[in-house]
């Protein structure tokens, strides 16, 4: 059983930047690769960025590229989404995802994927 809790969500201005960490359970946690989703009212849980067991390989979604960076500390069983010139379009609640899966390469996009969650952070970007 793995339990993740994430924190770091907040309210800011359209351009600014937050940081959300995510800690898990367990030493097992480089056995697990993660993956950040969000996901607005309304609208379905979609993926935002993934990071490998070694923290080798991330992806993203297109429309976070460029802004967003997932890094893990696996000394720490830590693993963050710094979120750099935030848009209104980025309000929603974000969560942390675990999968015991190797997502190297072709990567793992699917909430499907993941069989840990943590409880979400609000996220609100105002214009």
């Amino acid at each position: 059983q793995v339990q993740l809790v994430e924190s770091g969500g907040g309210l800011v201005q359209a351009g600014d930047s937050l940081r959300l960490s995510c800690a898990t359970s367990g030493r097992t946690f480089s056995s697990y690769s993660m993956g950040w989703f969000r996901q607005a009212p309304g609208l379905e849980r979609e993926f935002v960025a993934g990071i490998s067991r070694t923290g080798g390989n991330t992806y993203y979604a297109a429309s976070v590229k460029g802004r967003f960076t997932i890094s893990r500390d696996n000394a720490k069983n830590t693993v963050y989404l710094q979120m750099n010139s935030l848009k209104p379009g980025d309000t929603a609640v974000y969560y942390c995802a675990a999968a015991p899966l190797y997502c190297a390469g072709i990567g793992c996009y699917s909430a499907g994927q993941y069989d840990y969650w943590g409880q979400g952070t609000q996220v609100t970007v105002s214009s």
